[in-house]
């Protein structure tokens, strides 16, 4: 996928006000199917995977034993004894090779990246355009719910999912299909203003909801509790990977935890930029960009908790000149409900 096909700016503001098409088939696959594939999950994720019922999905991570991000996933539940994990595209053999080295029992687990492209249609319009091509209704799907049906005949799992804060589909199909439906799918939406988007655009959507990247926000060094993503640690489901490590981490409170801000001085942050609270040295910027929705600057950032609160102010250092900014409340956008 291109960073963009004509504007970053276009293409984004397009999925914020009326739709845009991704081709995200750089994605990863995996199954996880047999017996013992739910007890599996549930060691290796902080979610709980029980509480799926067949047609649902959930936001977790593959966690280390210290309750560190191996990646971060959607579980999707196919059947009583068949999962199907999508994970990041760099790290799809790192975790297919950590899921199978823990496997045990009566369970397959299998790379099945290759037997499918994705496409991820997004925005306020993305419902009606969809119902356009796709075999079955669609409209009544709810979040994190997909069923398995065809696009103008070709095999797919519609999911009403994505990473860019609107509502809309993560559609797996198989490769052979993908031009056909992408066209399809363009043509369909041409009257909504429908545009295809690149990466530069999924980048700056996800960050404006405050959806982390894994390499920048997350990952083995940090957990999920610092980087506020406590709705997916369900303690109470028992052991798993790294429990006990954020069971103590949630009793004592975290050290650091990944922020929000703005720019209140002119100048964008971009990652890797250090930060100062009080003239101070205080982290990095993990994701800085100029927010086209929005108007103004943002990132993310880990910041010692004392230092975290909404309101205070930070400094970032951009290219050796001290920059103002203010750690805010997020998601920084959130789509009318």
């Amino acid at each position: 996928m291109p960073v963009q096909f004509r504007s970053l700016i276009e293409e984004h503001l397009a999925v914020r006000t009326r739709a845009g098409l991704f081709d995200v088939s750089h994605m990863g696959e995996i199954s996880v199917t047999g017996p013992d594939a739910l007890p599996l999950l549930q060691r290796l994720t902080p979610n709980d995977v029980s509480r799926l019922a067949e047609g649902e999905a959930h936001y977790s991570a593959l966690l280390t034993p210290r309750g560190t991000f191996v990646d971060d996933v959607l579980v999707y539940r196919r059947g009583p004894d068949r999962f199907f994990l999508c994970v990041n595209a760099s790290n799809t053999e790192k975790d297919f090779q950590w899921i199978r080295g823990q496997a045990a029992g009566e369970v397959e687990v299998e790379d099945v990246s290759g037997d499918y492209a994705q496409l991820a249609l997004q925005g306020p319009r993305a419902v009606a355009i969809l119902a356009r091509v796709a075999d079955q209704a669609v409209g009544g799907i709810p979040s994190f719910h997909f069923i398995e049906g065809t696009v103008r005949g070709a095999p797919a799992i519609l999911s009403r999912t994505g990473y860019t804060g609107e509502d809309g589909f993560e559609i797996y199909l198989p490769p052979a299909e993908a031009e056909r439906i992408w066209t399809a799918l363009l043509e369909a939406g041409k009257d909504d203003g429908l545009v295809p988007a690149g990466l530069g655009a999924r980048d700056t959507l996800r960050l404006e909801a405050r959806l982390p990247l894994y390499g920048n926000d997350i990952d083995e060094t940090v957990t999920p509790l610092e980087a506020g993503l406590g709705f997916i640690v369900r303690l109470a489901k028992g052991e798993f990977l790294g429990s006990e490590v954020l069971r103590q981490q949630k009793e004592r409170g975290v050290d650091r935890r990944l922020a929000g801000f703005e720019m209140t001085g002119a100048g964008i942050a971009r990652h890797g930029y250090p930060l100062r609270v009080g003239g101070r040295e205080a982290g990095a910027v993990t994701s800085g960009t100029f927010a086209p929705f929005l108007k103004k600057s943002i990132g993310l950032a880990y910041l010692p908790s004392a230092s975290a609160a909404v309101g205070q102010e930070i400094d970032v250092m951009i290219r050796d000149k001290a920059v103002p900014g203010r750690v805010v409340q997020t998601p920084f956008y959130k789509r009318p409900s």
